[in-house]
């Protein structure tokens, strides 16, 4: 239930008007204990650090490949926003802020892997080899994702919450039929950890040792729901409840997430079974370019948390050690500029489908139902025809 309260007159301060809200049942509970430690390879200051349980060897050559990622994934990401604001797009669900965790979990994947991603891992269709635009053709309404999901290794998008967990389990459990060493990799946010479907598939990857990973990005709000409204413990604890391994991981820190989510991956590959990782991250821009998460955090909030931005902690890492200088910051921004024409470009340049299309390989046999659906539609477009429309 909402009211409207009016606060009273002051000599100071004008009447104002203000929103309350009744308060969630058990709101008033403890809710998470103390955050624990996180597995950290790489602080926010850009300090490179040691973990006892992960640990890495990186070339400079891939520290700064993995630093282009951020860059150009993030690029992209903004490109597509303003073309959604300009009508371009009909949705677009950012990324802004979840660089790492996604790019280092692509990363971590084998050729033989197979990603299930939610409808933001972009990142992650990046580390495939997946064409931004193919991705951006899917939100501008002009196909159902333009890009093969067995050569790329990285399946189409989902947009019902959690059931990817399922198709990623199911799939698991068939390469383990099979007798591939290889293993499936399961993207979900801190919101579908409370539906069915994502408990329903660890409870079958527990039961069968399926080579799963389920890959949890925590950016503490789900669409608009906090974390303490969610859980009551650390959601990577809940993996013990199942019966497999949980860690949680800075989910703003690329190193420590690739360390991780190739540990994950490995022990899937060789029959260890499932593990649950909980990258801890933030969302720093909308859930989706419907949402206005002004309504439900704090700016200040967003500040603290621009403070651990992930790139940033790559650069200073890069520019302290002395892997990259100057030159190569420009290059990498001069290649983003040039994504983000052909971006632009290329999603303008799209030619729209025909309206009939919506009924093509809906079967593989067009129904009587259907082909009468498919009439009544043709017939309707058909009397705009020279009528003035």
């Amino acid at each position: 239930m909402r009211e409207l309260v009016s606060e009273p007159d002051s000599p100071a301060l004008p009447s104002v008007t203000t929103e309350a809200v009744d308060p969630v049942p058990g709101a008033g509970a403890p809710h998470l204990p103390q955050q624990p430690d996180l597995v950290q390879l790489l602080s926010p200051e850009g300090e490179r650090l040691e973990h006892p349980d992960y640990s890495i060897d990186v070339s400079a050559e891939e520290l700064r490949g993995l630093y282009r990622d951020l860059v150009l994934v993030r690029r992209w990401d903004i490109e597509a926003t303003a073309l959604q604001r300009q009508g371009e797009l009909g949705i677009w669900a950012s990324l802004l802020g979840q660089e790492a965790a996604q790019i280092g979990a692509g990363r971590a994947m084998a050729d033989g892997d197979t990603a299930f991603p939610t409808y933001r891992e972009h990142g992650v269709a990046w580390t495939r080899g997946v064409d931004p635009l193919h991705v951006i053709s899917l939100f501008r309404g002009v196909d159902n994702g333009g890009w093969d999901p067995v050569a790329t290794g990285f399946n189409l998008y989902t947009v019902v919450i959690g059931a990817q967990t399922l198709h990623a389990t199911g799939y698991a459990m068939g390469l383990q039929r099979d007798g591939a060493e290889s293993a499936a990799l399961a993207f979900l946010g801190d919101g579908a950890t409370s539906q069915g479907e994502v408990n329903e598939a660890m409870i079958w990857a527990a039961s069968f040792s399926a080579p799963v990973v389920f890959f949890c990005q925590n950016n503490q709000y789900a669409i608009s729901v906090p974390l303490e409204r969610q859980s009551r413990v650390p959601l990577y604890q809940r993996a013990a409840g199942f019966g497999f391994p949980g860690v949680r991981v800075d989910g703003n820190d690329v190193l420590a997430v690739l360390a991780v989510t190739r540990a994950a991956l490995a022990a899937a590959r060789e029959g260890q079974g499932p593990t649950f990782i909980e990258a801890f991250t933030y969302r720093m821009g909308a859930h989706t370019t419907s949402d206005d998460p002004t309504r439900y955090r704090l700016a200040s909030e967003l500040e603290e948390w621009k403070l651990r931005d992930p790139i940033a902690r790559v650069k200073a890492y890069l520019s302290r050690t002395g892997v990259a200088d100057a030159a190569f910051f420009d290059a990498v921004e001069a290649e983003g500029d040039e994504l983000a024409k052909r971006i632009r470009s290329g999603t303008v340049d799209m030619t729209d489908p025909p309206g009939t299309a919506m009924f093509d390989r809906v079967y593989a046999e067009q129904t009587p139902h259907l082909a009468a659906q498919q009439a009544e539609f043709e017939a309707y477009q058909a009397s705009f025809e020279g009528a003035g429309h």
